[in-house]
């Protein structure tokens, strides 16, 4: 089986590991992405999926306001130990995180959470897209694949790029740091707020406006 790009960027994200270590268990392993991630593991390569299923209830909750109060986020990161949400490390990794949020805009954590209905009615819509620019029929699907995984790259705060180092993707900067601090740390929840979101503001004609006054003048 070819091992493409998307395979190793995956596996890398998912592990922490090198991108040749992840490569050559991605060989070893036919593809496999879920046995590639046991191969690295057992070589103890795999930093961030060894420490995956340990229960993280230490952390803290980050705030950030930016534009003069105009912007506001919260975001909760939780790690193993209090030690570790005492470090400079960490602490710096939750200012950043919560910079990121307030920046791209993220509407979910992972792509696991964003729901079924979501997605199909995106891929209803840039299937209509696409047909609408007179793409032929046979490779619309692949075209909606595409569109939907950049779907996911702008809405999951896990796979955007890192703003202060776009070659890096939130995942994988996550996963550099478990492997630096030895616990598992997760991004579990977070808020956004922008002033006036949501807020339909009356649209006011000037012109009207001063007509009107003129009249009764």
């Amino acid at each position: 089986m070819e091992i493409n790009a998307g395979m190793v960027k995956e596996l890398r994200e998912r592990t922490g590991a090198g991108m040749m270590d992840c490569k050559k268990a991605l060989v070893s392993c036919s593809g496999d992405v879920e046995k590639a991630i046991e191969f690295l593991r057992e070589k103890g390569l795999a930093a961030a999926a060894k420490k995956a299923g340990r229960i993280t209830t230490e952390g803290k909750i980050e705030s950030y306001i930016h534009a003069g109060g105009r912007i506001g986020v919260l975001v909760e990161i939780n790690c193993e130990t209090d030690f570790v949400a005492k470090t400079g490390e960490y602490n710096a990794f939750c200012k950043d995180i919560a910079m990121q949020i307030a920046a791209a805009k993220p509407e979910y954590v992972s792509r696991d959470q964003v729901p079924v209905s979501v997605i199909e009615k995106e891929k209803s819509i840039l299937r209509v897209q696409a047909l609408n620019e007179g793409k032929p029929e046979k490779i619309v699907d692949k075209m909606v694949e595409g569109r939907v995984e950049k779907f996911y790259r702008e809405s999951c705060l896990m796979e955007q790029a890192f703003i202060k180092d776009p070659d890096l993707s939130v995942q994988q900067l996550l996963n550099n740091l478990i492997g630096r601090l030895g616990e598992n740390i997760s991004i579990r929840r977070f808020a956004r707020f922008e002033l006036g979101e949501g807020v339909e503001k009356p649209q006011v004609d000037f012109a009207a406006e001063v007509a009107s006054q003129l009249s009764n003048c």
